[in-house]
């Protein structure tokens, strides 16, 4: 009988994923693989390729457990071939296999290298999430504009989630107007739930140490759920404790509270440890039982069947030349306060000391702080996408690039979004305490001392007013702009070139 390699990607923690339901325990040879390749392709914090790492390895003694022949290689194996398909190659000839079976990945870097692998790869389609490529192409045909609420609403009636008959839950699909709060004084909730290392987790620690010490971020303490019994533990941590106050302040800021009353499960839910039904489920079940408010859990929802989807076939549909998207031309580099958080501007560098010690940042720090302000300075959005996918445990590239390329940094030119997400610091100031103890003054419109958010936002208006002037959903800010002073317009295009030349400079900043 012929065997046949089953590949397993770090991304994919599942055991009904579609390349084990088509394998056959009897005969077939589970490949997995700890490469060099997959960890280095850009500079990963160290805590995702550590909780990567001790994920696969648990997830692999699961399947040996339960009756699979496993071949798993480790990083440190001197007989390692540093790449997906040069361990398939290995595998392939130890065990006389001539054919993978795999689920298509989430990148299509990685898609390119299977279909160039040397042996026969079958990629099965991905059915982990609710909207196939196939729906999504279909939803989208003919449409002028793909948003997001609409979709979201299609996959509502679709599964029935908070829905009442044919209507939804409350009379309304969504309550976001009521999930702006500011952050209170005090925030009753701890924080997502924290597991201590147990022997996996501390030899993978070690390893990462050695083989990426270099890289951005801050390895320990590390907390992370490395399989699916602590991962399912955390998501109900939140949904009886943070839940249901996640909705009112889910957009809010605290310079002193990283997490706020947001969950930390998507790093669980990308890798495969949990999935979005058993999410959604639980969450509904909240509500229904009284525990937590309808804001809350259709806020919640929506990030996951809305966003998280709309999303994926964003990324699907629009193909691998997807993340080169620069509309605006933006050509300016990153600033090195990325990585350093050396920079003056307190909401970034908060921000930045967040993401290099937690591997996290909630979606408003990312979309409104750092992406905000890499969109008002025309950073180049590839740069931006690299260094979101570089930094966050959450991250693979079928989410990550079009919330950059499209919703962050506008650089698809509106498929994402009908505008761009940009800002001065009165919102930044409404939304955290991040403006109390910073060097800038958010009151402050020109000159030194002033918030650069206030200046840059109205440079960005001036420079793309070809662009943007007759955006409807923009009218009102150009109509204020039209409005101020000659001294006033003057002041803030002068204070955002002389901010720019500084940063271009390397100055502080």
């Amino acid at each position: 009988m012929t065997k046949r390699l089953v590949l397993i990607l770090g991304d994919q923690l599942s055991t009904d994923i579609v390349a084990l339901r088509e394998a056959d325990r009897a005969r077939d040879i589970v490949v997995m693989a700890e490469v060099m390749d997959e960890a280095s392709y850009v500079p990963h914090h160290p805590k995702k390729i550590a909780f990567l790492f001790a994920a696969m390895r648990k997830f692999a003694a699961g399947l040996e457990a339960d009756g699979w022949r496993v071949r798993y290689t480790r990083l440190d194996d001197p007989e390692n071939a540093g790449s997906i398909s040069g361990e398939l190659l290995r595998r392939a000839e130890e065990a006389g296999a001539t054919e993978v079976l795999a689920t298509e990945p989430g990148e299509f870097r990685l898609i390119a290298a299977l279909e160039d692998c040397p042996l026969p790869v079958h990629q099965f389609p991905d059915d982990r999430f609710l909207c196939s490529h196939a729906d999504f192409d279909a939803w989208a045909e003919g449409r002028k504009e793909l948003r997001m609420e609409w979709f979201y609403r299609e996959m509502r009636r679709k599964i029935g989630l908070l829905m009442d008959g044919d209507k939804p839950e409350g009379g309304k699909w969504n309550y976001d107007h009521e999930n702006r709060k500011p952050a209170p004084d005090d925030i009753g909730f701890g924080g997502p739930m924290h597991f201590d290392p147990d022997e996996t987790v501390e030899e993978v620690l070690s390893l990462v140490e050695a083989r990426f010490g270099g890289n951005f971020g801050t390895l320990r303490p590390f907390w992370f759920a490395t399989d699916r019994g602590q991962a399912r533990r955390a998501l109900g941590h939140f949904i009886a404790n943070a839940l249901p106050r996640f909705g009112d302040y889910q957009d809010a800021m605290l310079d002193g509270n990283r997490f706020l009353y947001h969950s930390v499960i998507s790093m669980y839910l990308n890798a495969g440890l949990l999935g979005w039904r058993e999410i959604c489920d639980a969450a509904e079940a909240a509500y229904r039982s009284g525990d937590a408010p309808l804001n809350a859990v259709e806020g919640f929802i929506r990030q996951i069947i809305g966003w998280r989807e709309f999303m994926r076939g964003i990324y699907f549909r629009e193909g691998p030349g997807y993340v080169r998207r620069n509309v605006l031309d933006h050509q300016r580099k990153l600033p090195d306060f990325y990585w350093t958080a050396d920079t003056d501007m307190r909401c970034i560098a908060r921000t930045v000391e967040q993401t290099r010690d937690e591997a996290y940042a909630h979606h408003i720090q990312r979309l409104m702080v750092t992406g905000n302000f890499a969109l008002l300075a025309g950073i180049d959005p590839h740069e931006v996408h690299e260094w979101y996918l570089a930094v966050y445990a959450d991250a693979y590239e079928w989410v990550e690039a079009p919330n950059v390329i499209g919703m962050s940094q506008f650089a698809d030119g509106g498929i994402v979004g009908s505008k761009p997400y940009v800002s001065g610091g009165v919102y930044i100031h409404k939304m955290s305490d991040y403006c109390k103890k910073c060097s800038y003054d958010v009151g402050e419109k020109s000159g030194d001392k002033a918030c650069p958010f206030n200046y840059l936002y109205w440079a960005f208006l001036h420079r793309n007013r070809d662009r943007f002037g007759k955006n409807p959903r923009m009218a009102q800010m150009y109509r204020t702009w039209a409005r101020m002073s000659e001294e006033k317009r003057s002041g803030a295009l002068d204070s955002a070139e002389r901010f720019l030349e500084r940063l271009a400079e390397g100055k502080r900043v």
